[in-house]
């Protein structure tokens, strides 16, 4: 019988670099190989099992309602959706409406139809450059401005939106109607508004770069340019949100309650490994071009958008569960004492082979020393050959470019384990 190792690379296509770990089952923060070696689990499936692995009560209800219905086309209602919508649209703390669908990056191909559909047929105020003067804006304007560094998914939408090239290569021509400009920088933000520019998508906390986040200075500045030029504002907490950085919303981690979004996409950590992803619109009232007003949650009517598996009874039956173990076992309050533990203790380690250790909550990086590589005598990427010790040792991490490592444990991971995973990082760093 071939091994599983053999299967992929006879069967699977090849498009991800793959550890040769074989895992086999999960229970909490730990997982097991096949060879039944055990593992601390700081990756967490990139920060979607926000409760670890194998919750009974997830377990539970999704056998549940799996005996009951599984899923059932969006023509019709089911209650598990609308509840998990009323649930979604309470965290955010504003009134909106919420779409599902099946991962971040459809989530995110979601906003840019809904910015489409905004330039298309709102009237906007006439935008305003950074000197003053007012411009004349396209009729349909289409221009979604990003940033340096973003990740937004890998659909052709996806790269195009995402601010790193090596994403983009071998897929030219890259969609239109993206342009990326630098994070945390305000001037250079509202210099490169134009006439076709009709929202900026962004990231509170940038992740696949290394876990770099906005300034509280820079989110603000976001939302004035947005309003001053009649841009829609979108974020990306596709892996920030949903209790990973110790708030339902990354941005109130950042910036408190002052701040509100147009419209906010989400999935990793919204059903704990279930695929789900949903985006949230905001409920405010909008001048379309024929004289008439309606609410932006509103502008994707019947027929604009769909998913067939969206929302399904399953899904989101699994998702209610997860979302309801965070808010009862108090992981949201978890993640932040937790998260400020970890990297305080990963700092104390004092390593001349760590330049820096950034985080917020459970959303943790540690960036190597430009010249880790000559320092160890190893030509890998820095951040895959300290991987490789790690999982030597017993502990699975997230790379981020070639010299960071994330950590992104689930939301109820304990300071045994921090403990012992710190103790790991320490004794391969030496």
């Amino acid at each position: 019988m071939e091994s599983t190792l053999e299967l992929f690379n006879q069967y699977v296509v090849p498009t991800y670099g793959r550890f040769p770990l074989v895992l086999e089952r999960g229970e909490g923060c730990r997982v097991w190989d096949e060879a039944g070696r055990e593992y601390l689990d700081f990756g967490a499936g990139i920060a979607v099992c926000s409760v670890g692995h194998s919750h009974p009560r997830v377990a539970d209800a999704m056998a549940r309602q799996a005996r009951k219905l599984v899923h059932t086309s969006n023509l019709y209602y089911t209650r598990p959706q609308g509840e998990l919508a009323k649930r979604l649209v309470g965290y955010t703390g504003h009134a909106g409406k919420v779409f599902f669908a099946n991962s971040g990056a459809e989530a995110n191909d979601g906003l840019y139809k809904l910015a489409r559909k905004f330039g298309n047929e709102a009237r906007s105020p006439l935008p305003r450059h950074a000197a003053g003067e007012r411009l004349d804006y396209a009729p349909n304007r289409c221009e979604i401005l990003t940033f340096d560094g973003s990740f937004h998914g890998r659909t052709l939408g996806g790269i195009a939106a995402t601010g790193q090239e090596k994403v983009k290569k071998g897929f030219e021509p890259i969609a239109a109607g993206f342009r990326h400009v630098p994070y945390n920088d305000a001037p250079e933000l509202g210099r490169c508004i134009g006439p076709d520019t009709v929202a900026i998508l962004m990231e509170p906390i940038q992740g696949e770069i290394g876990v770099r986040p906005a300034t509280v200075q820079f989110l603000k500045a976001v939302r004035q340019i947005c309003d001053d030029h009649g841009l829609l504002m979108m974020f990306d907490e596709v892996q920030c949100g949903l209790g990973r950085t110790g708030d339902w919303c990354a941005w109130k981690t950042l910036a408190g309650e002052g701040i509100i979004p147009d419209a906010v996409s989400w999935a990793k950590g919204i059903a704990g490994g279930f695929p789900l992803g949903a985006f949230w619109v905001r409920d405010r009232t909008i001048s379309m071009k024929d004289g008439s007003e309606m609410s932006l949650a509103n502008l994707l009517g019947p027929g604009t958008h769909g998913s067939t598996y969206g929302g399904t009874p399953l899904g989101c039956t699994v998702a209610n569960e997860v979302l309801s173990i965070i808010e009862e076992e108090g992981l949201l309050a978890n993640a932040r004492e937790i998260g400020a533990y970890a990297k305080a203790a990963i700092e104390a380690l004092c390593s001349p082979l760590i330049k820096e250790v950034r985080g917020v909550g459970l959303m943790l990086a540690f960036e190597l020393v430009a010249d880790f590589s000559e320092r160890i005598g190893d030509k890998r990427a820095p951040a895959l050959a300290l991987i490789e010790r790690l999982h030597q040792a017993g502990l699975l991490s997230i790379p981020a470019g070639t010299h960071n490592v994330r950590w992104l444990p689930p939301l109820n991971v304990s300071r045994i384990e921090i403990d012992r995973a710190v103790a790991i990082l320490r004794a391969a760093l030496s």
